[in-house]
């Protein structure tokens, strides 16, 4: 008599299961088909020229007890980074900056009119990238208004307060909307597909009795677990090889190492699938009907979609909750993607990333194994 499979039985059932996958066009569109839509928004976007959010840094060098000064630290238009300035140029080449912000002293003019509306006169000098030339008019506009500002506030309109200079550009890679959007769509996509799907998948073939011929079957049952698993696993990577491959032909999406950039992003959504797919577990297990599985799965999923730089730069999000959108997991899968995609980061140098991917997974499926039911 020919002994049994364990291995052959969890193969058939992730064939099966991958089969079903594909099959369901709900699947295939919210996993594949949605992002794809709003990458073609988000790309056309982009080739208008239209910016995330206006991020600079003032100059070690730059005076910064004067009105220009509070008055542009306190725009509202403006998001500024702190740091060193090897760590700010670098940010800067990179496309995450959009300028350095130098605010210069002259020395006084022996124009009595000027003497007469100002004590003192400056000039703004803005130290740029090629990677940011799209966001630089935008960003010399908002000066211009500030300036003109506190001419209004002073009662007079010339001579000004202070002018800006031609911007001194230094090389840099650009930072294209979609080196932004796309890592954010497959958090969407990835998030998305992994909770609802398993959590539907499994609460349906429990409340259908699947679940208990499988378990009555000769398979051990972690194999009936694994087959589910490894198809989802494959559809979604297979999920994020399509986003990146469109995003990369059609929008000139950045893979700064290429195939090595492309495994590593290959990599860490697995992890993500793995933490995503663990809560998809739980929510099957601790749902009393299928009516109550899309609440559960949007209470976890909706507060990340805003909070986790899917649509828009984390920076726009006040201070005070900072420190609750860095341990989301969606927020460590975006932030991973980009390093490693633009920024060309392997994927050892995403460990802080990495740890809190681990932290969730780990509580994740302590409470999955706990709640699990197979019937």
């Amino acid at each position: 008599m020919q002994q049994y499979s364990q291995f052959k039985a969890l193969l058939a059932i992730a064939k099966a299961s991958l089969r079903a996958i594909f099959r369901s066009p709900q699947s295939v569109f919210f996993s594949m088909f949605f992002p794809i839509v709003l990458i073609v928004i988000f790309g056309a976007i982009s080739n208008g020229g239209g910016g995330i959010s206006m991020d600079v840094a003032i100059d070690k060098k730059a005076d910064t007890s004067n009105a220009v000064y509070e008055a542009i630290k306190h725009s509202p238009f403006l998001y500024f980074h702190s740091g060193s300035e090897d760590s700010l140029v670098d940010l800067m080449q990179k496309g995450k900056i959009t300028a350095l912000i130098n605010i210069v002293k002259l020395p006084k003019t022996s124009d009595k009119e000027f003497e007469r509306d100002f004590t003192d006169k400056y000039n703004i000098q803005l130290r740029s990238s090629s990677a940011n030339q799209r966001e630089l008019p935008g960003l010399q506009a908002i000066l211009e208004n500030t300036i003109e500002k506190i001419n209004k506030g002073a009662g007079v309109t010339s001579p000004s307060i202070a002018t800006i200079s031609k911007p001194d550009i230094i090389q840099g890679r650009e930072y294209k909307l979609i080196d932004f959007y796309l890592p954010g769509m497959i958090g969407f996509s990835l998030i998305g597909s992994a909770v609802f799907g398993v959590a539907f998948l499994f609460y349906s073939l429990r409340e259908t009795l699947v679940l208990k011929r499988l378990y009555a079957s000769p398979i051990r049952k972690r194999n009936i677990i694994l087959g589910e698993t490894l198809s989802r696993i494959i559809f979604q990577l297979f999920t994020v090889v399509i986003l990146i491959l469109f995003g990369t032909f059609f929008y000139h999406f950045t893979l700064a190492n290429g195939i090595e950039t492309f495994l590593n992003m290959l990599v860490v959504s697995t992890l993500a699938v793995l933490v995503f797919m663990g809560v998809g577990f739980i929510i099957s297990s601790v749902a009393k009907n299928q009516n109550v599985i899309p609440i559960y799965s949007n209470l976890f999923m909706i507060p990340q979609y805003f909070l986790s730089g899917t649509f828009f730069s984390k920076a726009a999000l006040p201070n005070n909750i900072q420190w609750l959108i860095k341990i989301l997991p969606l927020t460590a899968l975006n932030d991973s993607l980009r390093k490693i995609s633009f920024e060309g980061a392997h994927i050892t140098s995403c460990g802080k990333e990495i740890g809190v991917l681990a932290i969730w997974g780990i509580i994740v499926y302590a409470i999955a194994i706990k709640v699990f039911r197979w019937e």
